[in-house]
C-alpha cells in the first residue's frame, strides 16, 4: 500500500503552485523553492532505493488503474492552474518581482506536468492517453516533442544523430540551443518522411506538424484575445522556461554516453548503460519515475510504476532536481560528471569506449 500511496506526494506540486499564485514577492516562488531547494536538500540525506518489484508485483501494478488515474488527473489540474496563472497576472498592483515568481512557477509546472507527464502518456498505446499527452504539450507550446521524442530521440539516443543527447564537455547552455533548434527541425523531417512513405501531400490535414503549429498559434491568439498582450507574453515566457527544464533533463540524462557504431550509421541496440539513472526516491516520485531513465530507454513501453533499476546502469550522484542545478554551473558539472564517467568505465571496461 505504501508503494501506491507514495505517489500522492505528487499533488504537493499543484498545492505549492496554488500557494505561489496567491502569494506575493518571495512567496510567489513557493513552487520553485520547493522543487529546486527543498527536494535537492532532502535528497542529499535520503538513501537511493534500488529495489525492484517482483514479477508478480509488477504484473499487478501494470494493470492497476490507480496509477493511470493519477496521470490522467494531472491534465485538468494543469489546465486549471494555467487558467489561475493567467487570471492572477491581471491582478492590479503586482510588482515585477511577484510577476517573475508567477512566471517561474508556471514554467516549473510546464516542465513537471506539461511536458514530463505528456512524456509518460505519449508512450502509451491508447488514443485517449496520446490525446492527453498532446493536450499537455499544447499548454506549453512544445507539441513537436511528441513526434521527435518517440520517433527520433528513442531511435537515435546516445548517437551523434540525436540533438537531445548531450556530449562530453558540452555545456548545458550550448546544449539548450542545439537541442531546441534541431529537435524542432528533426520533428519536421520525421513527419515529412512519414508523409512521403504514405504518398501523402505536405499541405494536408495528415501533416501532424502543420496541425500542431495551427493549434499552438490558435491557443496563443485565444489567450491574447481573452486577456491582453502582457499576459500573453508572460504565458510564452513560462512556456520557454518549461522547454528549458525539459532540455536540462535531456542534458543530464545522457551526458557523455554514446552507443557503439557497429557499421556506418548503424549503432548497437539501446541498453540501460546508455542513460544516466537515479534511484533517489523524491526525484522519482515527483517526476513519475522519469529518473529511472535507463530502463525507460531499454523498454520504452513500460509504465512509470514498473520501471526497474539495472545494476550495470550508470548512476547519478543525487536526484534529478539536484543534478539539474549542478548542470547550470558547467565547471562544477564537468568536474563531477567526467569523474563519474571515468569511474563507471573503470568498473565496466567492456562498455567502453564512449
Amino acid at each position: 500500500m505504501a508503494r501506491k500511496l507514495k505517489y500522492i506526494l505528487i499533488f504537493l506540486i499543484p498545492y505549492c503552485a496554488y500557494k505561489s499564485f496567491y502569494s506575493y514577492e518571495i512567496k510567489s516562488f513557493w513552487l520553485v523553492l520547493f522543487a529546486f531547494v527543498v527536494i535537492p536538500l532532502l535528497e542529499l540525506f535520503l538513501k537511493p532505493d534500488e529495489k525492484n518489484l517482483s514479477k508478480i508485483e509488477e504484473e499487478i501494478a501494470k494493470e492497476d488503474i490507480y496509477y493511470d488515474i493519477l496521470v490522467y488527473l494531472i491534465v485538468p489540474i494543469h489546465y486549471s492552474l494555467l487558467l489561475l496563472y493567467l487570471f492572477r497576472l491581471q491582478t492590479d498592483g503586482l510588482s515585477l518581482f511577484t510577476i517573475t515568481g508567477y512566471i517561474f512557477c508556471m514554467g516549473t509546472l510546464n516542465g513537471i506536468f506539461g511536458i514530463n507527464v505528456a512524456h509518460e502518456l505519449g508512450h502509451r498505446v491508447k488514443p485517449f492517453e496520446r490525446f492527453l499527452a498532446k493536450m499537455l504539450l499544447l499548454s506549453t507550446l512544445y507539441m513537436h516533442f511528441y513526434i521527435e521524442h518517440n520517433r527520433g530521440h528513442h531511435k537515435n539516443v546516445s548517437t551523434p544523430h540525436d540533438p537531445a543527447s548531450s556530449r562530453k564537455n558540452e555545456s548545458v547552455y550550448a546544449f539548450w540551443f542545439r537541442s531546441i533548434l534541431f529537435s524542432y527541425l528533426s520533428a519536421w523531417k520525421i513527419e515529412i518522411q512519414r508523409l512521403k512513405n504514405k504518398n501523402l501531400p505536405f499541405w494536408s490535414f495528415e501533416n501532424e506538424m502543420l496541425r500542431f503549429q495551427i493549434l499552438q498559434i490558435t491557443f496563443v491568439l485565444a489567450i491574447y484575445f481573452l486577456t491582453n498582450g502582457f499576459v500573453t507574453l508572460c504565458f510564452i515566457a513560462s512556456s520557454i522556461i518549461g522547454w528549458l527544464l525539459l532540455e536540462t533533463v535531456n542534458y543530464i540524462e545522457h551526458y557523455g554516453l554514446t552507443r557503439k557504431e557497429i557499421k556506418p550509421n548503424i549503432y548497437e541496440r539501446v541498453m540501460p548503460h546508455h542513460s544516466w539513472n537515479s534511484n533517489h526516491i523524491l526525484g522519482r516520485i515527483f517526476l513519475f519515475e522519469l529518473s529511472r531513465h535507463s530502463d525507460h530507454h531499454y523498454k520504452a513501453s513500460r509504465k512509470y510504476q514498473i520501471l526497474q533499476h539495472h545494476d550495470n546502469a550508470p548512476q547519478m550522484p543525487t536526484g534529478y532536481p539536484g543534478m539539474m542545478i549542478l548542470s547550470l554551473i558547467p565547471p562544477l558539472w564537468f568536474y563531477v560528471m567526467n569523474k563519474q564517467i571515468e569511474n563507471y568505465l573503470q568498473q565496466h571496461p567492456n562498455l567502453a569506449p564512449y
